[in-house]
């Protein structure tokens, strides 16, 4: 095969008979897009058009030998990796006869880390992950101090626990930040992190577009007593001198030093967009901006993040709370269960998803009568303390088909997200389209059931199933544009590009109608839920 080119977010292979390589490298302007995932790291290089010309790859392990729940990794990792990736991608586009001139940088990374470093950028210690669970109470402390919903993943809630739990690197710590933003300060120099990522950290004020600064006060109060305890004697740095610099999509974020050309191979200057969040980038490639559009992504866990026209109200266990590149809030429905039970049922009837799935979209609306509860987890959001009790209700002889239960499967994670949205509905924030991802869209179709269970219009971009990449090489582009005087407006830049051919899905009533109906019957099954959960414990002898 030859090489991947991407328009919009449309993807053409050329195959390699019909790609003639020039005889001497030609040399093309484009943007870089780095994103640093939870397994890997990624590198493309697209054309000023966005077109995927080349990518390159690497991975990185958890560290080994950490107890339940805990997740880290080591900086120079992602480093190493870096340096990988872009040989990777090297090699790709010299067999291509093709020479990278880099316009702008983008970077993207797994959001709520907690990067801690000294006053010359070098990691304390390693990096606790968005995964580790160990600073579940701070994060209830927090909320219930702060009146702001600061779930366990947030970083300042992990800096709380590090101050109490790990003093020695507390008091080492003059910088905090994100994978993504340490990267971005290896090839700058810069402590600066785009708003979206930023959000993850600690709470934005949308008056101000910056760090909360009375919720920062009330954190400060909060840790020097914690500091007190740990650390006596020792006087922490506020949270504030130790957050970096919120940037919005566009703005100055520092260029290329020495030690990023060094990282890279590329000259020195080149500007370097905002470091982004994983999800944020996930936006951004989705091209969306406007208030009422939702980006749907369905996969191991599930996300929905819809664009706010206000910040939200209150405090909902459901919903948590980040912003879009530009500043946007941004109201987060995260699942824990995605689709692992569905594809356990998938594997219990053979494991033939091109077989089962034609079964799946004939299916009646109403699944011949099963309800399922995908709990193969705890689901924070929904009160759901502990899985292990997914299982299919209903079964008889005619409704107990393949088709049935698979669909009725799926629909408990899309009734799910829409009991997470409830919130949402009744404070009036508008949905007007859901632009669905994900391993989901390998099943297009699949579409007019999310359409009919939330009456919203459904949109599949072509390349739905991709990342985050290509989502950094567009805000790379909105800053060499911006620099360049041509674009000013976030929302504007991203409704110009090019969406390719989407797929799209209008809601049917009569569907929509049936499915209310049985959302009305799962609801009354997850009330249910704390008395079907069963435990390892062995009977006594």
């Amino acid at each position: 095969m030859g090489p991947a080119l991407r328009t919009g977010s449309t993807f053409v292979t050329i195959p390699s008979s019909t790609f003639s390589p020039p005889d001497t490298p030609m040399k093309t302007q484009g943007y870089l897009g780095i994103d640093a995932g939870t397994q890997g790291l990624s590198v493309i290089f697209t054309d000023i058009d966005l077109k995927i010309i080349s990518s390159g790859e690497s991975s990185y392990d958890m560290l080994p030998g950490l107890g339940p729940e805990c997740f880290e990794q080591q900086p120079a990792d992602w480093e190493a990796a870096l340096t990988t990736a872009m040989a990777d991608l090297r090699r790709k586009l010299t067999a291509m006869q093709v020479e990278m001139e880099v316009l702008a940088i983008g970077i993207s990374g797994q959001m709520h880390g907690e990067v801690l470093t000294d006053a010359s950028g070098e990691p304390v210690g390693p990096v606790r992950l968005w995964c580790d669970g160990r600073n579940e109470a701070e994060g209830d402390e927090l909320t219930a101090r702060l009146g702001a919903k600061c779930p366990k993943r947030m970083t300042a809630v992990r800096w709380l626990w590090t101050i109490r739990n790990r003093p020695e690197q507390a008091a080492r710590t003059a910088h905090l930040t994100t994978p993504a933003g340490w990267i971005a300060q290896r090839l700058t120099g810069d402590w600066a992190l785009g708003i979206g990522d930023a959000a993850g950290m600690f709470p934005i004020d949308q008056a101000t577009l910056d760090y909360d600064q009375t919720m920062l006060n009330a954190f400060d109060d909060l840790a020097n007593a914690a500091a007190a305890a740990s650390l006596p004697g020792t006087a922490l740095p506020s949270l504030a001198e130790l957050l970096p610099a919120v940037r919005r999509a566009g703005e100055d974020a520092g260029s290329l030093n020495a030690r990023g050309a060094e990282l890279l191979g590329l000259p020195q200057g080149v500007p370097v967009a905002p470091a982004e969040g994983d999800q944020p980038a996930a936006l951004a490639g989705s091209l969306i901006a406007a208030p009422g559009q939702v980006s749907m992504s369905f996969g191991t866990s599930v996300v929905a993040n819809s664009v706010g026209d206000r910040a939200f109200q209150g405090i909902s266990r459901a919903i948590d709370h980040f912003c879009a590149p530009d500043g946007r809030p941004i109201n987060m429905v995260w699942l824990r269960n995605g689709t692992t039970a569905m594809n356990m049922v998938v594997g219990m009837f053979g494991g033939d998803f091109a077989a089962i799935m034609p079964q799946v979209l004939a299916a009646a609306d109403d699944c011949g009568g099963l309800l399922a509860l995908p709990f193969m987890d705890d689901e924070p959001g929904l009160g759901v303390s502990r899985g292990g009790t997914a299982l299919v209700l209903g079964l008889n002889a005619t409704a107990g088909t393949p088709g049935n239960a698979v669909k009725a499967m799926l629909l408990a994670t899309i009734f799910n997200l829409k009991i997470g949205s409830d919130e949402l509905d009744r404070q009036g924030y508008p949905r007007s389209e859901i632009i669905l991802s994900g391993g989901l869209v390998r099943t297009p179709q699949l579409g007019q059931l999310v359409a009919d269970a939330f009456n919203t219009p459904v949109t599949i971009l072509a390349g739905g199933e991709e990342g985050t990449a290509w989502g950094s090489a567009l805000l790379a582009k909105f800053r060499g544009e911006t620099l360049a005087g041509r674009a000013t407006d976030w929302a504007g830049f991203l409704a110009s590009q090019p969406t390719g051919s989407p797929t799209r899905f209008t809601p049917q009533l009569a569907a929509v109608g049936v499915l209310e109906h049985v959302f009305a019957r799962y609801r009354q099954l997850v009330n249910l839920q704390s008395q079907l959960e069963l435990t390892s414990a062995r009977p006594a002898d």
